[in-house]
């Protein structure tokens, strides 16, 4: 079943949640007014219903494969891909001295969501890209620029990251790719990468690589790290793809799903590189890349949660199975209770993370227009929380989806199982969910709590100045907000950050949630308290929002109840 952009919501969340008028009051996006992005988004919604939807089942069907060398992608994503690319879907953000839109990430976002939602697989792919020009742009030199970003943003070429290796996974630090000095400026890359998402395809003349090596005698650890710029095919003398650089693909994955995408072992073997940035200086400038496509992730599990949740709302408007005592029923499984429970919280969460994902955009423009530290700080602290909430979601309304299929969910012929495993691997990619909270409880909150009060507060004098609109959903909402305060407070109190780390996923959503229950009451209040979305602000404040206390209390209970067992107590032996 093809999926529907909803473009009527992103325009809501836009104007009516996050003030979406304060970007285009700076004079960076001043031109990226309403009506603009209104009919941006409608173009992108057609192009995503229309080509890239029907795409989403054969990827899943007829997954790549590597044959005598080379990739062969999924029926029909050769075309998508250049819908994408053509249309300008790749490059909504970038600098318009390159050809790029120059748009507001919360527009890209939208965008970017919307594919996700039609076709999981081939949406990977430009989001890589895009964050490839954003580190490229923002740390490469003026020669490697002129020469990359064109064809990046133009999607004649497309881009990759490569960092882990069999032995080094979350722990970047212990790679040991190589890249020696060939006295000319570039460098020979040596070594193995692993989980190499669109490492390779067939509708594109190049693909470009940023690998994270090691320079011979760079002190050990992550601090002795550099970035490479590594094509597939050394441009010649006219910026065009020349000849085959010394790198190749050995085998693909074979996974639990997203099996569209392409996800390869590289050998690199003495390829010629150019270094992005300052010698051992690699983390930051791939980080660049990283925090880019950490909101873009998030985005990808909403994606797929709407994606799964209207797939179940079809399939339960028109399975007819018991007999429920609704009034005015419809016949079909719709009528039952606990469906319509969890179709509700279906609707709840996506509206709830999808506020969330652009807020954190927000936040990332305000900075980028602006430059001020609170901006910069609040979008930093926003990311791993939307990465988070995000994806879980994604997984938690894919797993619901199955359900309300009942046993034709677990029939892979309904389709309705493969947003579960597409969607599955979110987690885990860039940077896996534990560590986004360890980050948020650690380095985020390096800050003595501020950029978490800021919105603590914010939340705070939203409720002090509503009028006996939504009184009780209000009331709700400050229990939920005061005991999220009370948390951050304790956390801070902690002299060791490790000893919040094993409260540090259970915080992380507790926070979420809070942040779900002020944009629902938000759009109530917008509403003027009674209709549609004022009942679903009702089911998620009264029916999930309690989800908070019990994550908040877990935060707050520390890493005692972990760490007492012994190993051998933990494995039961």
């Amino acid at each position: 079943m093809p999926t529907r952009a909803p473009v009527s919501e992103f325009e809501f969340i836009l104007n009516e949640i996050i003030d979406y008028e304060q970007i285009i009051k700076t004079s960076r996006f001043k031109d990226a007014g309403s009506e603009l992005v209104s009919q941006i988004l409608i173009e992108a919604g057609r192009m995503c219903d229309d080509v890239l939807s029907p795409l989403n089942r054969a990827g899943d069907l007829h997954p790549a494969v590597l044959k005598n060398g080379v990739v062969k992608t999924s029926p029909g994503f050769g075309d998508g891909y250049r819908a994408v690319a053509e249309g300008g879907w790749v490059s909504t953000s970038a600098s318009p001295e390159f050809g790029g839109m120059g748009l507001p990430q919360t527009v890209t976002a939208c965008v970017n969501e919307m594919m996700a939602a039609a076709c999981l697989s081939l949406q990977l792919n430009p989001l890589m890209t895009q964050g490839q020009i954003e580190a490229i742009e923002n740390h490469a030199e003026d020669e490697i620029k002129s020469l990359y970003l064109p064809k990046l943003i133009s999607g004649e070429w497309c881009g990759t990251m490569n960092l882990t290796e069999p032995h080094a996974g979350s722990d970047v630090g212990a790679l040991t790719t190589k890249a020696e000095s060939n006295g000319d400026g570039t460098y020979a890359i040596t070594g193995q990468k692993i989980y190499i998402s669109w490492a390779d395809n067939d509708f594109t003349e190049n693909v470009i690589h940023l690998v994270l090596a090691r320079i011979p005698g760079s002190i050990p650890g992550p601090k002795g790290i550099s970035l490479f710029l590594v094509p597939k095919k050394i441009p010649d003398a006219n910026g065009n793809a020349g000849v085959a650089n010394k790198l190749k693909v050995v085998s693909l994955e074979h996974k639990m799903g997203l099996h569209g995408s392409p996800t390869a072992v590289m050998q690199y073997e003495g390829a010629s590189g150019w270094i992005i940035g300052e010698p051992n200086q690699g983390l930051r400038a791939m980080f660049t890349m990283m925090n880019n496509a950490r909101l873009g992730v998030g985005g990808q599990g909403i994606g797929v949660a709407e994606a799964a949740f209207q797939h179940s709302t079809d399939y339960a408007l028109s399975r007819k199975q018991g007999k429920a005592t609704v009034a005015n029923g419809s016949g079909t499984i719709i009528d039952h209770a606990d469906i319509r429970r969890m179709l509700i919280s279906m609707r709840a969460d996506i509206f709830a993370s999808r506020a969330l994902e652009l807020e954190n955009a927000k936040a990332i423009d305000m900075a980028n227009a602006t430059g001020d530290l609170q901006w910069v700080n609040r979008a930093a602290f926003l990311t791993p929380i939307t990465k988070v909430f995000g994806t879980e979601v994604g997984i938690n309304i894919s797993h619901l989806g199955v359900q309300i299929h009942g046993g034709m969910g677990f029939i892979e012929e309904t389709g309705a199982a493969q947003f579960s495993r597409d969607v599955r691997v979110t987690a885990i990619y860039e940077g896996t969910n534990g560590i986004q909270a360890m980050d948020l409880v650690g380095r985020k909150m390096m800050d003595n709590g501020e950029a978490a009060y800021a919105i603590i507060n914010e939340i705070k004098d939203y409720i002090n100045n509503l009028s006996m609109v939504n009184k009780d959903l209000s009331e709700l909402l400050e229990m939920a907000n005061e005991t999220l305060r009370d948390t951050v407070e304790h956390l801070n109190a902690k002299k060791e950050v490790s000893d919040r780390f094993g409260g540090a996923m259970p915080f992380l959503m507790g926070y979420a949630r809070v942040l779900g229950g002020f944009y629902h009451l938000k759009a109530a209040v917008v509403e003027g308290g009674s209709g549609p979305r004022t009942k679903l602000a009702e089911f998620y404040i009264r029916r999930i929002l309690p989800e908070a206390m019990s994550f908040l209390a877990a935060a707050k209970s520390g890493p005692d109840e972990i760490y007492n067992f012994s190993i051998n107590e933990l494995v039961g032996s």
